[in-house]
């Protein structure tokens, strides 16, 4: 990990002397998997993808996440998929960590490095191979696309989070923002997956209770976080599952604290089930 600035799973398993105590917390209302948790026993395998390993963090499940999954993947030197996604209706998100990915998206190539961000309409055909002599880390977010009739599906897009500017909140004095890969007006997407970022002391001062569900992985930093009525503390490494309207706000600290975001935007509530 100390090679690059996002966090990862350190893999491994624990010696037998460690403690059992950890900080792992699954409510009604939020989750927190600790990135000590994520070790090699709880890796899975996925069909069509070699000399791969996943760590499923979020996926849906009644009492947690409801639209969307969230993997970490490894693939290992020579590793990859030519036939990576099973759902023809997915949509997904690839946010490079670690490594080197090479992507091809509809026949162009793309060459991923950490901070790489590609975005894949519903459909697409796509593929995703480690040619490099290290292994490749990085995160999958999938939703199933939902489409607005007269509102066309979003486009493929390929950039990096070092490309993007962070959109500072007003009255913050640049120590919140967020790095926005889609336009919040932008009604062709139902998802956003973007990149937070708390400078040391910036907090989020009111208690944020809002429709869309998140998922938020901690790429850099520490703070303590408020999650419904408790008050938890999380690091680079950890992930953090949140149902809608669940009461959020947090203290950065020491350092930058930053977190990979999910949520789900720009469409109607769906009425019954």
């Amino acid at each position: 990990m100390a090679n690059s600035p996002y966090a990862f799973p350190a893999a491994g398993l624990p010696p037998q002397t460690a403690l059992l105590t950890g900080r792992a917390v699954f409510t009604e209302a939020y989750a927190v998997i600790p990135r000590g948790v994520m070790s090699d026993i709880v890796t899975s395998y996925l069909p069509h993808w070699h000399e791969t390993r996943a760590w499923v963090i979020a996926r849906p499940l009644s009492g947690f996440s409801e639209t969307f999954s969230q993997y970490i993947m490894e693939v290992l030197p020579g590793g990859g998929s030519d036939q990576p996604e099973p759902n023809q209706q997915a949509e997904g998100v690839l946010f490079v960590v670690d490594g080197e990915a090479n992507v091809n998206i509809d026949g162009k190539a793309h060459l991923l490095s950490p901070g790489g961000y590609a975005f894949l309409p519903p459909g697409s055909h796509w593929t995703l191979h480690n040619r490099g002599a290290v292994p490749t880390r990085f995160h999958w977010v999938r939703k199933c696309y939902e489409p607005v009739e007269g509102i066309p599906a979003p486009e493929a897009f390929v950039t990096n989070e070092q490309n993007e500017p962070i959109r500072w909140m007003a009255g913050t004095n640049e120590t919140w923002g967020t790095t926005r890969f889609v336009e919040p007006t932008d009604l062709r997407h139902d998802m956003h997956v973007n990149i937070v970022t708390l400078e040391a002391g910036a907090v989020i001062p009111f208690e944020e209770t809002h429709v869309m569900e998140h998922g938020l992985y901690v790429l850099e930093g520490k703070a303590v976080y408020k999650l419904n009525q408790d008050w938890v503390e999380v690091e680079a490494g950890d992930f953090m599952w949140l149902r809608a309207f669940c009461p959020q706000c947090c203290y950065a600290g020491p350092g930058r604290f930053r977190y990979l975001l999910y949520k789900d935007v720009n469409r109607h509530m769906k009425l019954g089930f």
